[in-house]
């Protein structure tokens, strides 16, 4: 493994100098709620290879030492990794807004590195319902005290959030997080750890929380015939330790000092303000107590996994309910009303949803946030597939659309979008100039023509004008308008636009088609470029509604039919699963 040069910064490299060695190895894209959950390599062909399904309801990787890439925007989730053959693996984040969820190690890890590192320079990461509890061993050491469970870098800067996650027997540091000294700031929320060397919870920034949280050591041995802890046993574990400066905020959390000397001390200047909870054992350092007892109920909270299969599977089995830390935002609670989308796996689906009031996205019922969300003036437009997108909002709800199999829910109840306004609510007008104007139009939805006779191809239409108008009805958002002949004026719900801004697939040089017409079943695929992209026929390809771009990024699927797309600049990160072809045509309009 390649590694960095080591420095003498043993704070920065888990005690020994030595920095966890990130293995340049293969990268996938991987979107923050894509259905394409595994990462681990740039070509198309090899994109799953070594990859079992589990019922359907989660993917399993077996460790070969592989590097696990999750970058800016990108989410790995529903996986279960199996270590037990003894080779390690690494999860290396190095981008913002990345999440990782759903994720369970099974077997006792003997890599020589961190499972998991995070180098991230600014923005959100999200660690969610996270099994890291079989343990670990020295047998494949890199350090003194062996392998750890989670490392955060010292160049990382961003705010991270680790949720219902299990930590277990990790000789070197559970959440080794005390690099906030340096950037960036770590929650813990409902976390449980146990039997962790050196420290469960390492953190040192004054922004770093642990709440509703757990750790202690006992005498539990997680050797093996291939090697132990060797010389660090589990008494060298603090469940808190914190760095300078603090203080480190705790709240309704309970430890236990076990066989350790204290179950809360700090380190070179650091402090604690434990405000409310409970511990046993004795604290060492700048520990600052408020509602705090001294009976800690120790068992696993409510929420946290505790199997490997469970965490990839999304359940969880924690013995004891806690009260409820999610107090809604100030906003949310002026907002009153509902409405849900439950996305189906079967496809994407695009929605757009009008309110004469206020809105805004909620975590509320299991959703996510999607920080491309569009919200302007009561109007949003989105996409899900399978996963939940939730709003909040007040006023009257005046339109739905929804394209694709997603059902829509609003306060509680499933709704018919037909029954919310009209199925294709927005108008396009082109206007002529009294000169001969060729135009292709192209939406993230569905467009139809008041003049039957024009071609319209579910997403698109082509035509052209010279005097007088056409007129469109349009779901969803304009993506492209391109002339390529002639001019004319544009409106859209009333109002001119410069077709300049949406896009001109025209200028667009190259081809990418995913053909799915040779396969023996469908394929599903994502890809980003560096450019601008939009759909295309070429080559004979189909407009899928349901295949969504997002930006750069595009996520879809095809069967016995092909996909296409012009784009310009480069594809950075292509995925994979199923036997289409693949085929890009540079500067194919030349051709």
């Amino acid at each position: 493994m390649a590694r960095e040069p080591s420095v003498l910064d043993a704070e920065r490299f888990g005690g020994d100098g030595d920095e966890p060695s990130e293995t340049s190895g293969n990268h996938g894209l991987l979107d923050r709620r894509s259905y394409l959950k595994l990462a681990g390599t740039t070509t198309a062909a090899a994109a799953f290879a070594g990859v079992a399904s589990a019922d359907d309801d989660y993917d399993v990787i077996e460790a070969s030492g592989q590097t696990i890439q999750i970058g800016e925007g990108e989410t790995f989730e529903n996986t279960l990794i199996d270590v037990s053959n003894g080779n390690g693996i690494l999860l290396n984040v190095t981008g913002a807004d990345a999440t990782i969820r759903n994720v369970g190690f099974s077997g006792l890890y003997q890599g020589g590195d961190f499972a998991m590192t995070i180098n991230v320079p600014a923005g959100d990461v999200l660690v969610e319902n996270l099994y890291l509890g079989d343990g670990a061993n020295k047998s494949g050491e890199s350090f003194v005290h062996g392998p750890g469970a989670i490392f955060l870098h010292r160049d990382s800067n961003a705010d991270v959030t680790f949720r219902h996650c299990n930590v277990q027997g990790w000789p070197n540091n559970g959440f080794y997080c005390s690099n906030t000294a340096n950037g960036g700031s770590v929650r813990f929320e409902s976390c449980y750890g146990k039997n962790n060397g050196v420290a469960t919870f390492r953190c040192a920034s004054t922004d770093d929380v642990i709440v509703d949280s757990v750790a202690y050591n006992d005498d539990t041995d997680y050797s093996t015939e291939n090697g132990s802890w060797g010389g660090y046993t589990e008494q060298h574990g603090r469940p808190v330790w914190a760095w300078s400066p603090g203080p480190v905020t705790i709240e309704d959390s309970e430890f236990a000092a076990g066989p350790y000397a204290a179950a809360l001390l700090t380190h070179e200047g650091g402090t604690i303000d434990f405000q409310s909870g409970s511990y046993s054992g004795d604290t060492q350092g700048q520990v600052q107590t408020g509602e705090v007892t001294n009976d800690p109920d120790l068992s696993v909270p409510d929420g946290v996994p505790t199997s490997a299969e469970e965490a990839a599977a999304g359940a969880s089995q924690g013995s004891r309910s806690r009260p409820s830390t999610d107090e809604p935002d100030e906003d949310e609670s002026d907002l009153p009303n509902r409405i849900r989308f439950d996305g189906d796996a079967s496809g994407a689906t695009r929605y757009e949803f009008v309110v004469d009031g206020e809105v805004a996205p909620t975590t509320d019922e299991g959703a996510t946030i999607d920080d491309n969300l569009e919200i302007e003036n009561g109007t949003v437009h989105g996409s899900v597939a399978d996963w939940v997108d939730a709003f909040r909002f007040d006023g009257d709800l005046e339109s739905v659309t929804v394209d694709g199999p997603a059902t829509v829910v609003l306060n509680d109840e499933e709704i018919d979008p037909d029954e919310y306004g009209p199925e294709l609510p927005h108008v396009l007008e082109l206007e002529g100039t009294g000169e001969p104007a060729s135009y292709e139009i192209t939406v993230d939805g569905t467009i139809e023509a008041d003049d039957e006779e024009l071609r319209s191809s579910g997403s698109t239409v082509q035509d052209s004008v010279t005097d007088g108008s056409r007129t469109f009805r349009f779901s969803g958002t304009l993506a492209d308008v391109t002339f390529s002949e002639g001019e004319a004026r544009v409106f859209v719900d009333g109002e001119e636009i410069d077709p300049d801004e949406y896009g001109d697939s025209e200028l667009l040089p190259h081809a990418l088609v995913i053909d799915g017409t040779e396969a023996d079943a469908p394929s599903v695929y994502s890809f980003t470029v560096d450019g601008s992209v939009v759909k295309s026929e070429y080559r004979d390809a189909s407009i899928d509604d349901e295949d969504v771009i997002e930006g750069a990024t595009v996520r879809g699927t095809v069967s016995d039919w092909r996909d296409a797309y012009w784009f310009e600049g480069e594809i950075t990160a292509f995925q994979l699963a199923g036997d289409a072809a693949v085929d890009v045509q540079y500067n194919a309009r030349d051709q």
